[in-house]
């Protein structure tokens, strides 16, 4: 760590979160929660370095989409304005070999799994179905449903225990990504259900930013979402999901606990959406202006910036690198996504079954067929 950069440990206070970066920029050195549990992060001043670079890129490339979007070459876009800290922290605590399974904002933990960010657009361009290996990457496809992906990720964290890839340092761990909405869900809670009966080595990631499209939080549920790991036989935690060192310490303690056969954990990740729901919401219908400018006084990347600037450990000149080569990656990523050939609607056929079969071929002939009539015409 830098010299002198943290303030003295603390307790939690009732209703409180895990929190090592204030908003202003102070380093928390310890957090102690009720069951004696200490969080704290030992990173080199690259480290911190590198986590505010993935910062403002992942915001960045963000941003792009959202204007490729209003300018018609997405269908749609869902922004992860005001989660970077929840997704960078959490991605970045995932060791080589845990799976992640997402839901369809989750840009930044793509990111830093090492995916070309180029991936998603395809998907929300109408291109193809966001084409990565989730094998290769261990992060699965993004998924539309809300709350499905959790029965996924419940069901593979099974295997993993079936497998023997657990009870030690190097075994393998999963996490679930999903919003404050998706509690509310079946499928979420039927997979706590199976998760803590069967032990199963898996994180549930819940990035509560406040809204479930315009429903708020106090129409999802009367407790803190955290609370309700309870009922299910495993433990539950709050982070500042603004924080981006918490919740780094938070996801990695968890997944370890995962990997080592001491089953599920809730992470609560408490943090913001700062702009709309997806590209087809207009928040200013449901919340207020005042509100979103007392989270901005919250944001991820100006408090992790205090703390360099405060510590010495960056000077404008990075500051400016970071930004420059971000904006250089976004341009790069629009002029790929206006590169993108649109696919022949025949297309559709090609990947129902890996090997094909009759009927398909037969449906594929026929398409093609009417197609072609009407070819010269003024259709």
């Amino acid at each position: 760590m830098a010299k002198g950069e943290s303030v003295a440990g603390s307790d939690i206070p009732a209703g409180g979160f895990v929190q090592l970066l204030t908003p202003d920029g102070e380093r928390v050195d310890t957090v102690t929660t009720a069951d004696g549990t200490t969080y704290s992060v030992d990173f080199t001043d690259e480290e911190y370095r590198g986590l505010y670079r993935d910062l403002v890129t992942v915001r960045r490339l963000d941003s792009e989409a959202v204007a490729l979007q209003r300018q018609g070459e997405l269908g749609i876009w869902a922004s992860l304005l005001g989660q970077e800290a929840a997704q960078v922290g959490s991605g970045r605590a995932l060791r080589p070999q845990d799976m992640a399974f997402p839901t369809y904002r989750e840009h930044g933990v793509l990111y830093c799994r090492g995916i070309d960010p180029i991936m998603p657009f395809g998907l929300f361009r109408g291109v193809d179905q966001g084409g990565w290996d989730p094998n290769e990457f261990k992060f699965n496809t993004y998924t539309i449903v809300i709350g499905s992906q959790t029965l996924h990720a419940t069901g593979y964290a099974m295997g993993v225990t079936m497998d023997g890839k657990t009870g030690s340092a190097d075994g393998e761990a999963v996490i679930a990504y999903f919003g404050d909405g998706a509690t509310s869900q079946g499928e979420v809670n039927e997979s706590f259900v199976w998760s803590g009966v069967f032990n199963a080595p898996i994180v549930f990631f819940c990035q509560n930013n406040q809204y479930a499209i315009s429903e708020p939080l106090e129409r999802q549920t009367r407790v803190p979402l955290y609370q309700r790991a309870g009922g299910y036989g495993f433990p539950g935690i709050r982070v500042d999901g603004n924080d981006v060192l918490a919740t780094y310490a938070v996801t990695r303690a968890a997944l370890d606990n995962a990997r080592n056969g001491q089953g599920p954990t809730l992470i609560e990740a408490y943090t913001y959406r700062m702009g709309a729901h997806t590209s087809s919401d207009d928040p200013t219908r449901y919340r207020n202006g005042s509100e979103v400018e007392a989270w901005k006084a919250k944001d991820p990347i100006s408090r992790l910036k205090a703390f360099l600037s405060k510590q010495k450990i960056a000077k404008k000149d990075f500051f400016a690198e970071v930004d420059a080569e971000a904006n250089r990656q976004a341009l790069d990523l629009r002029e790929r996504v206006l590169e993108m050939p649109d696919p022949q609607p025949v297309t559709l056929f090609d990947n129902v079954y890996p090997n094909g079969s009759p009927e398909i071929d037969a449906q594929r002939t026929a398409f093609a067929e009417y197609q072609a009539s009407f070819e010269g015409s003024a259709h």
